[in-house]
């Protein structure tokens, strides 16, 4: 066994990045596992590993006493003393062991030590490569559909769409492309691989499709300072820049809408409002509204309420469908914004 164990050790070394000092740490608790379990549990046992020679043997420490009890952990000072005449009482005493028949039962534990560390390393690697894409975008492959997910195929892993991470109204075919969100990716104890779960309904996933899309909120030029989604129908985001001859929003927009509207068509259809964000809560409240003009915006500071007054005709547009301008805006600006009509 000795060449081979060897030889497999050098292999996972170089083949997959498992340092020979982890390999064999593993190995020599696997064998001192086996030897106790299949020998004499109450010893105490360790385990000597050759690394030129393959080659093993286990050490026994035993207790110097005066009288005998237990031969497994206590050996006699009379005894002692015929090997090595400086030994006292309380002194250590190590003697070698190898059991004639555990040859088999070494090589059987070797072998599904290696086996298991191999199998956390590479969910380990997978682990760190995958989780550095956490907060990112991948693109993938729809595989298969469940009850319960979507699974996309990413790579060397598969990550999972809950329903809650779904638009709704989306259609998942398999083996079509698709882009997911990261939103956390777990290693969890059991399980040969992390868990990756991804999301198209999280409000960082238009974040992301932004930067991949505008140059200048890739650049740091523009910034995404706030976004409210109510994903498969509309979001709403806040854009600023410090540089006076750049228009935030129309970065954004692009020439024609051509930038927005690779967004548009990759969230299906989901209307995007893209408004000036500003420090005035006034003004950025009155820009979150949008398309609605609002006529007076009376603040409440320490309550952080905002009470909006409107013109009767633009009062069903600054509240919106079943509330969803009014309720966006408020996300948006992170403000109560109570709406009423100019009497």
């Amino acid at each position: 066994m000795s060449k081979d164990l060897l030889k497999a050790i050098k292999l996972i070394e170089q083949e997959k990045g498992i340092s020979e000092d982890i390999l064999v740490e593993a190995i020599e608790l696997a064998l001192l596992s086996a030897y106790k379990k299949n020998f004499n549990a109450a010893k105490n046992v360790r385990v000597d590993f050759n690394r030129t020679t393959g080659d093993y043997k286990f050490i026994i420490r035993k207790d110097v006493v005066e009288e005998v009890y237990d031969d497994r952990i206590e050996f006699a000072l009379e005894d002692a003393l015929k090997i090595n005449p400086a030994y006292e009482v309380g002194d250590i005493y190590e003697e070698e062991d190898f059991p004639n028949d555990f040859g088999r039962v070494g090589a059987q534990a070797a072998k599904q030590a290696l086996l298991q560390r191999l199998r956390e390393a590479e969910k380990e690697i997978l682990y760190k490569e995958y989780s550095e894409y956490e907060g990112e975008i991948l693109s993938g492959t729809v595989d298969r559909i469940d009850t319960r997910y979507v699974y996309v195929k990413l790579g060397k892993i598969e990550a999972i769409l809950g329903e809650n991470e779904r638009v709704k109204g989306e259609i998942y075919v398999p083996q079509s492309p698709i882009k997911v969100y990261i939103a956390k990716v777990d290693n969890p104890t059991r399980g040969s691989k992390p868990h990756v779960l991804a999301s198209r309904s999280h409000p960082e996933f238009i974040r992301r499709l932004f930067e991949q899309e505008v140059p200048e909120i890739y650049s740091g030029v523009v910034e995404i300072k706030s976004i409210s989604r109510e994903a498969g129908d509309r979001t709403k985001i806040a854009v600023y820049t410090e540089d006076k001859n750049i228009d935030p929003v129309g970065s954004c927009v692009g020439n024609k809408g051509e930038r927005v509207k690779i967004i548009v068509d990759e969230l299906n259809g989901e209307k995007i409002d893209i408004i000036t964000w500003d420090s005035d809560p006034i003004k950025f409240i009155t820009n979150a509204l949008a398309p609605a003009n609002v006529e007076e915006i009376i603040i409440d500071e320490e309550e952080k309420v905002a009470n909006v007054k409107v013109n009767e005709d633009q009062l069903s547009l600054a509240i919106g469908k079943k509330g969803q301008n009014v309720r966006l805006a408020a996300k948006l600006t992170g403000w109560k914004i109570d709406i009423k009509a100019v009497e």
